[in-house]
């Protein structure tokens, strides 16, 4: 019996067309939420309902012709990619090829019983490289007011039966299984402690592994995971369904079909200027993880004054002419930001 069988499922929300999603009132939830068969009508979800090779002529229809990132895992790897034995490297090769030669290889594999493939493409620029896909599947952004504040990346992933290990992306997502089947193991973010992050370099696509197998786990070395465990969701997608969850939710994506598409739209809540939380991070890791406790502490309440708690509330006691980078931020003040920093990192 699996850990994660005591686990529960991902809430489910009844809507009736894609046009009435409330796409405001499900962020609103700060929660990973399923709407079943929403996009059931779409010609590729059609197609995949038909059969691998169906839906695979259906995408070569609007494929662009650019070369499309091939990684492939070895047989002993089981479709999962990861860290190599030295954690200094991963354990997958990656390749340029056309959408055909993926293709190829993946339909040579559906005869040979029990075999995992190990051949996938990650994230890809659905505009780039299916340009006119989104015209007849897909969400209409521009009619949805969430998506105002920046633009919304629309990507595919798709591959045989591999997993995408535990981590969390710096922005929000909806994810359409418009082939295959998915599952989505979820953790909220607080659950980082209890997780064992891998190194923060290298990654595959920048997104930090979690070193526990879920399935299979070692709680010897990561006793913390038992907590984990406890926080857990589990969101089972079939073609056609739509999962939305936030930003920095840990999540492991299991494809469990022979052949597997997801689309995934990712966008941010914040303008496009603003920069990103992780080189904060990265420049935490110089300027304040190695201080004094003492020190941290009081930095601790410095950043809660003036970004987490107070925010936009910490120059109210000042005329607006001298608030400076403390009022409201816009891409020339956030350029001038940036100007500063860049000249004081590169001292």
């Amino acid at each position: 019996m699996s850990v994660l069988s005591g686990c529960p499922k991902t809430q489910i929300v009844e809507v009736e067309s894609l046009d009435a999603l409330p796409f405001r009132e499900l962020a609103a939830l700060n929660s990973p939420v399923i709407v079943k068969n929403i996009a059931g009508r779409w010609p590729i979800v059609e197609a995949g309902k038909c059969s691998h090779h169906e839906v695979m002529s259906y995408l070569e229809g609007f494929y662009s012709g650019r070369p499309v990132t091939l990684y492939t895992l070895a047989p002993e790897h089981q479709g999962q990619p990861f860290y190599d034995e030295n954690l200094t490297g991963m354990n997958y090769t990656a390749e340029r090829v056309p959408l055909q030669k993926f293709f190829d290889l993946v339909r040579e594999t559906f005869d040979i019983e029990g075999l995992k493939n190990g051949y996938y493409v990650g994230s890809t620029d659905q505009n780039q490289f299916f340009p006119g896909l989104d015209a007849e599947n897909g969400l209409k952004l521009e009619t949805y007011s969430l998506f105002e504040s920046g633009p919304v990346l629309s990507s595919l992933w798709m591959g045989g039966q591999t997993t995408a290990r535990a981590h969390y992306d710096m922005s929000n997502n909806i994810a359409f299984c418009v082939a295959g089947k998915r599952r989505f193991i979820l953790f909220p973010p607080d659950q980082i402690h209890n997780l064992y992050p891998g190194p923060l370099a290298p990654t595959p696509g920048g997104q930090v592994l979690t070193m526990v197998d879920i399935h299979k786990p070692d709680f010897e070395k990561y006793p913390k995971f038992e907590e984990a465990i406890k926080h857990a969701q589990i969101a089972e997608l079939e073609p056609g369904d739509m999962l939305m969850y936030p930003a920095l939710w840990w999540h492991q994506v299991e494809a469990l079909a022979q052949f597997n598409i997801l689309l995934n739209y990712w966008w941010n809540s914040v303008p496009s200027f603003a920069d990103s939380p992780m080189n904060t991070l990265l420049h935490g890791l110089i300027s304040l993880r190695d201080r004094p406790q003492s020190e941290k502490d009081a930095w601790r309440e410095v950043f809660d004054y003036y970004v987490f708690k107070d925010g936009g509330n910490s120059a109210s006691h000042l005329p607006e002419h001298a608030r400076g980078p403390l009022g409201e931020m816009d891409g020339h003040i956030a350029r001038q930001l940036r100007a500063q920093l860049l000249q004081k990192l590169n001292r």
